[in-house]
């Protein structure tokens, strides 16, 4: 990517970075998360509690992280962006030795307050800290092999924790994150296509690795109608749900897949299963369009900024946004595995929430202080 070097950079005040946030991409956010409060509040029957209420504390208290993340300057996220790395990767360790376990996976720090699962946070470091050692990186350079080593290590040294969770869905996120911002930076085309092919080759031997619950899954996702009572019950109740919904919807907690307890997790991977029950086709398009304006203004942040870090770290954070929409929405109507990716700002979780905010304070910072310079190495 190109560095524009030769363009005057300059340094903002704190009332300019006010007027320079992107107002537009907030009003986005904000109805977001309010279809995750009405989707909440219907999951629970009508009431605030227990779901919605706190969401939306989280929200408010997120949304100060968010502004204050967005008004620093990008030159310390820059600075600490290999930091920031370092601390997920202790996070993860953590999880290793004392992680809480729950259904089976032992992936969150219990903080008391809230569960933290640092594999959703790790997602945002990778980013960073690829943006910062491409940022250092001559174009030249991006294409030699030897150069691919440290990314890789960046990459897959995460990764090797989070298997070990264990979370395969997670692992391939990190990776397709990662490989997206690579990708950006000019590695070559045919060093990816080489890689998708030697996957696929190994497929064979990655089965055999494979814990008998992710082996389900896979024959679940080929097949859900093998076993529509046990490993395929919740994609049928979802697919059920999502067709019953029609063009308009049954109309606000009116949902009776949901609201009769046939659909599982209805609060977190499955809330837009409920959404479009109640809100019908109509529904499940508006939210699918607020996303793609979020990703619209990812791209167009990126455009904007003049400096190589902030290009790709708007544009990885907003491939990660987008794929978390993307494999949580083509999972409940059974395009893709179950896997367990939440729908950012809509599903209930601390964590999730907090890191899709994280993400968007980041991006818009980048937008803010796109005229700022940052060294180079």
């Amino acid at each position: 990517m190109k560095e524009y070097s030769s363009l005057t950079f300059k340094d903002i005040t704190f009332g300019q970075k006010v007027m320079e946030i992107n107002w537009g991409l907030v009003f986005l956010i904000v109805i977001i998360a309010c279809v995750g409060f009405i989707s909440l509040y219907s999951a629970a029957g009508g009431s605030f509690d227990p779901w919605a209420s706190k969401q939306i504390i989280r929200f408010i208290l997120g949304m100060g992280v968010m502004f204050f993340i967005a008004l620093i300057d990008i030159k310390w996220w820059f600075k600490l962006s290999y930091l920031a790395f370092i601390g997920g990767f202790i996070l993860l360790m953590i999880v290793e030795v004392m992680g809480h376990i729950g259904m089976g996976a032992q992936r969150w720090i219990d903080l008391g307050f809230m569960k933290l699962q640092p594999s959703e946070l790790m997602k945002i470091a990778v980013v960073m800290a690829l943006a910062k050692f491409y940022h250092n990186t001559r174009i030249e350079d991006v294409r030699r092999l030897w150069m691919l080593i440290p990314p890789l290590a960046l990459i897959f040294a995460p990764v090797g924790l989070v298997l070990l969770q264990p979370d395969l869905g997670t692992s391939l996120m990190i990776v397709m994150v990662g490989g997206a911002v690579m990708f950006l930076a000019g590695v070559p085309l045919w060093l990816f296509i080489t890689a998708i092919v030697g996957v696929g080759a190994s497929i064979p031997i990655i089965w055999q690795f494979m814990h008998e619950y992710q082996k389900q899954r896979v024959r679940t996702f080929l097949n859900p109608e093998s076993d529509p009572l046990g490993a395929g019950y919740h994609i049928t109740q979802s697919k059920i749900a999502i067709g019953s919904g029609g063009i308009e919807g049954k109309g606000f907690m009116q949902g009776t897949q949901s609201h009769l307890n046939f659909l599982p997790e209805k609060q977190t991977d499955f809330i837009f299963t409920l959404w479009v029950e109640e809100w019908g086709l109509t529904g499940g398009l508006f939210l699918l369009f607020i996303f793609s304006l979020v990703f619209i203004y990812g791209i167009w942040i990126a455009y904007k900024c003049r400096h190589v870090y902030s290009k790709l770290l708007a544009l990885g954070l907003t491939i990660n946004i987008s794929l978390y929409v993307f494999i949580n929405i083509g999972m409940v109507m059974g395009l893709l595995p179950v896997v367990g990716a939440p729908l950012p700002l809509v599903s209930y979780g601390g964590t999730s929430m907090l890191a899709a905010l994280i993400s968007f304070g980041l991006i818009i910072s980048c937008y803010v202080h796109r005229d700022n310079k940052l060294p180079r190495l």
